[in-house]
């Protein structure tokens, strides 16, 4: 039995970052929204380019395909695009053959506060201002980065997360950012260990992911010849003793990533260089900008602690 849409994984993505509107955009910037509608209505046929979040969804609703039956995830579009000027858009979904069928065109206005009437669990966006007010709200969100688009046929999906920040909330990095003291980090660490992270802008949606790995399992215990297309990893800065914590928090919560890395402030990029997830869900820029940028999708998560403004 197919899931009804509060049961599902949603991810909520803006047109801006599952294709490339650079050139649409210029037209409304130079020319105002008259001559941009005159710009779609002409260009109706002319099939949009890839995003930067395109190889990501695409992977990620071939879980639909892998269970067909019950049909656990869901893609829904965002738009500022009116329904007439957003005709390109669905029709170069259809090109590309996403089974995308749900979509909100706000005619100018953020659409993040339709998050909740989706039950999305991320909102994707390449304006920065959308994500931000999201992210605001309380509403799952992140900001796709320009990157590179290589989308080639293989059907794995590989998501990567940071952990503090994205997938639990920013307490621990308070402690550390208040004194930028990392031995009085670990002592908090050592001190709280027993006791698990209140989630973070991200941990809906890594729970339900763990649902799909669970769901992977059982297909491959039915099929020895299954082959899983899901692969999550968590890429921390933290190291011993605080990832303990982190365990913790993973096993109250009846999760698991299939890999974990404790890097200790390590460069990410030695790590995502190898694993090349095709999105990567970082709360600090400064983390984003020294990984490989240009050849891994990077998402950028501006929650917490450590994307506030230094008091003056």
């Amino acid at each position: 039995m197919a899931f009804q849409i509060e049961h599902k994984l949603v991810i909520g993505v803006a047109s801006s970052a599952l294709f490339d509107l650079n050139e649409s955009h210029q037209v409304y910037l130079d020319s105002g929204p008259d001559e941009y509608r005159k710009y779609q209505e002409a260009n109706l046929d002319t099939i949009l380019g890839k995003g930067v979040a395109f190889p990501f969804i695409r992977r990620f609703l071939n879980i639909n395909k892998c269970f067909p039956r019950q049909t656990p995830v869901e893609v829904v579009l965002f738009s500022r695009n009116s329904p007439e000027t957003g005709l390109r858009v669905m029709r170069s979904i259809a090109h590309y053959g996403l089974d995308i069928s749900r979509a909100a065109f706000m005619t100018g206005k953020s659409p993040y506060t339709y998050l909740p009437a989706f039950n999305a669990a991320l909102f994707l966006s390449a304006n920065e201002e959308d994500v931000k007010s999201a992210i605001a709200a309380n509403y799952p969100a992140g900001l796709v980065l320009p990157s590179k688009i290589d989308d080639d046929d293989d059907i794995e999906l590989r998501v990567a997360f940071d952990f503090d920040g994205v997938l639990a909330d920013d307490e621990s990095e308070t402690v550390f950012k208040k004194n930028n003291d990392i031995d009085e980090f670990h002592a908090h660490e050592t001190k709280h260990v027993s006791t698990p992270h209140q989630p973070g802008p991200l941990a809906d949606m890594f729970q339900k992911l763990a649902l799909m790995q669970r769901m992977e399992e059982r297909a491959q215990k039915r099929d020895p010849n299954y082959r899983k297309i899901l692969r999550i990893a968590i890429i921390t800065a933290r190291n011993a003793p605080s990832h303990e914590r982190v365990v913790t928090t993973l096993k109250s919560w009846g999760v698991s990533a299939d890999e974990t890395f404790f890097l200790g402030g390590m460069n990410k990029a030695r790590v995502l260089s190898v694993f090349k997830p095709h999105m990567f869900f970082d709360d600090q820029i400064t983390h984003l900008k020294a990984s490989p940028g240009g050849t891994i999708p990077m998402v950028h998560v501006p929650f917490g602690i450590a994307n506030k403004r230094p008091s003056a």
